[in-house]
Order: structure tokens, then C-alpha cells, then sequence
């Protein structure tokens, strides 16, 4: 089954699930020890922030200094030729989704600290974001080629166009409009750029 479909599926059984689970009410946190995960500071550094660079040095070495990484690289790039390499590509694409599944466990851990409850509409749209940051850091949405480098990148532009339409007091709706626009032109741009590679 396509990946892709299979994501969305998932999502939307499991905010399904949330909101049963919660009858879609916020559930909150009575520990403030917990507070600190998404509140506290290290060394006066916001804990999240470390917490991220912690990640992304962990991701840059996987991905650029491993075997596995280049595994990674060859079946996002073309599956089928990685497999007639002999890479074990079941492995690879379980090992990268059990991955990508314990980054979002733990962003969902640090946004609940921050607001101290959990909540089922919490996260809604987010995958937008999370789309848009990886494309505009460079990733081809075909595979085989990206950065954690360039997805941080991504990452920043896109916190930083939130919280300024946020700041500017731009109505909800025209924040969807602004960051739809913004991946439809980021993968635009980068099908432009394949084009003229090819040609």
C-alpha cells in the first residue's frame, strides 16, 4: 500500500481515537516537573531548543556518516534498484518509519509540556508545516535526495512565517491560504529545477 495513504489513514483513525478516548476534551497535566520538558531551560537554553539540536546532530550523523543513511538515501532515490544492490529495503523503510514515529512521540511530548495537557486537536495541520519545511530545505518529494541541514532551514522559514502572521494578526484562514501557497510554489520550484537539471 502507498506510504502516503497509509500516513493519512492512520492520522485520522487515531485523532478519531483521541477524541473518543478524551470525549474531546483536553486532558491535564497535574505534574509541573513536567512543565520543565517544554518550559524549563539548560544551561539558559529553552529546553526544546536543545532537545532539538540533541536531534538533529543525531539525525545529520545518521544520515551522513552511516551506512545506514546511504541505505536510506539509495531507497528514497529508487527503491527497486536499491534492492537489486542487496540493500535490505523492508528493513531500511520499517527502521526510517519507526524513527519518524518516535520524532513526532516526542514533539507531541514536548508540546503537551508546554501547554501542560493533551489535546486531541492538538497537531491539527501541522503535517502542512512539516511538508512545507521539508521541501523548502531541498527535499525532492520523489526521494533520494535531501538534508537535515536543508530541513532545518525549512523548518526556521516556516516558524518564522507562522509567528509573523500570527503577530500581524492574520486571520486563521488566510494563514492555511498563505501556506498552501508557499508549498505549492517550494515544489514548484523544485520540479523547475529537476526539469533543468534533465534538460
Amino acid at each position: 500500500m502507498p506510504a502516503f495513504i497509509v500516513t493519512l489513514g492512520s492520522m485520522t483513525y487515531l485523532r478519531g481515537t483521541a477524541y473518543s478516548l478524551l470525549d474531546g476534551q483536553p486532558l491535564v497535566a497535574s505534574d509541573l516537573a513536567y512543565r520543565g520538558i517544554g518550559n524549563g531551560t539548560v544551561a539558559g537554553i529553552p529546553t526544546p531548543v536543545v532537545v532539538m539540536v540533541v536531534v538533529y546532530i543525531a539525525f545529520w550523523f545518521l544520515l551522513e556518516r552511516t551506512r545506514f543513511g546511504r541505505h536510506v538515501y539509495a531507497v528514497g532515490g529508487n527503491i527497486e534498484a536499491a534492492r537489486l544492490a542487496g540493500i535490505n529495503t523492508k528493513r531500511v523503510l520499517l527502521l526510517v518509519y519507526t524513527i519518524a514515529g518516535a520524532a513526532a512521540g516526542l514533539a507531541g511530548i514536548i508540546f503537551s509540556a508546554r501547554v501542560l495537557s493533551a489535546q486531541p486537536t492538538a497537531g491539527t495541520n501541522y503535517e502542512l508545516d512539516a511538508i512545507a519545511a521539508v521541501v523548502l530545505g531541498g527535499t525532492a518529494l520523489a526521494g533520494g535526495r535531501g538534508r537535515v541541514l536543508g530541513t532545518l532551514v525549512g523548518a526556521l522559514i516556516i516558524g518564522v512565517l507562522s509567528n509573523g502572521l500570527v503577530l500581524m494578526n492574520v486571520p486563521f484562514f488566510y494563514q492555511l491560504i498563505i501556506k498552501g501557497v508557499v508549498i505549492v510554489l517550494a515544489v514548484a520550484l523544485d520540479s523547475l529545477r529537476q526539469y533543468n537539471r534533465k534538460g
